[in-house]
């Protein structure tokens, strides 16, 4: 079932949503109702040329163990080689731009100005985080997402350089491992993500580490 929001600061119940993981429809996008979406495992997905702002969550979740990050061979080459320097929280305004930019013209692009905006202030209040990989000066790769507790919610990620963005995924991994961090949540399962340690488990499971 899919609920459409009102005002009212709250969620339904996620066990209560469509089998696929649509929750809810509605609302906005505001601070408060955006740490209360991630504080329950639930993300926004806003079609914005319809106007439409959608809530997700599965009860099946994909996500990468900050101790279970797999480096290959060939990116354990990359990363010894240090042709790359890699930052947190230097470039936020730019590596939003640039995951918007990269994906804008793609059918059901959700990274538009309302979100980029949403994001931003999410950032400036604490509760966001980038992680930018540089070529020299320049920005080659980076992510971003969402931070609350111990726990990263990864929203999206671009390489101008190949592999750009597995640095940066790899960097976060050990970083976050280092500072007490329990889960970097994927949100949906890809072959690059898969490859790098990523794995399935129950949304109950997801929410105990939540909680830590």
């Amino acid at each position: 079932m899919v609920y459409k929001l009102t005002d009212e600061l709250i969620f339904p119940d996620p066990h209560y949503g469509d089998p696929d993981g649509l929750l809810a429809v509605g609302g906005d996008l505001s601070i408060d109702r955006l740490i209360l979406a991630y504080s329950n495992g639930i993300f926004p997905w806003y079609a914005f040329r319809e106007g439409i702002i959608q809530w997700w969550c599965p009860l099946d979740r994909f996500v990468i163990l900050p101790n279970e990050i797999h480096v290959s061979h060939s990116m354990r080459t990359l990363i010894h080689k240090g042709k790359y320097r890699i930052t947190i929280n230097r470039a936020f305004n730019e590596v939003i731009y640039h995951c918007s930019r990269l994906r804008i013209h793609q059918n059901g692009a959700w990274l538009g100005p309302e979100m980029t905006e949403a994001y931003t202030r999410l950032y400036e209040q604490g509760f966001a985080a980038s992680v930018e990989v540089w070529d020299k000066d320049a920005l080659a790769g980076g992510l971003y997402g969402v931070t609350l507790g111990r726990c990263f919610f990864g929203e999206s990620m671009f390489s101008l350089v190949p592999n750009a963005s597995k640095l940066a995924l790899v960097y976060l991994a050990n970083f976050f491992h280092e500072n007490g961090g329990v889960m970097i949540d994927c949100q949906f399962e890809t072959p690059h993500l898969l490859s790098m340690g990523g794995r399935h488990i129950d949304y109950d499971t997801y929410m105990e580490y939540l909680r830590k």
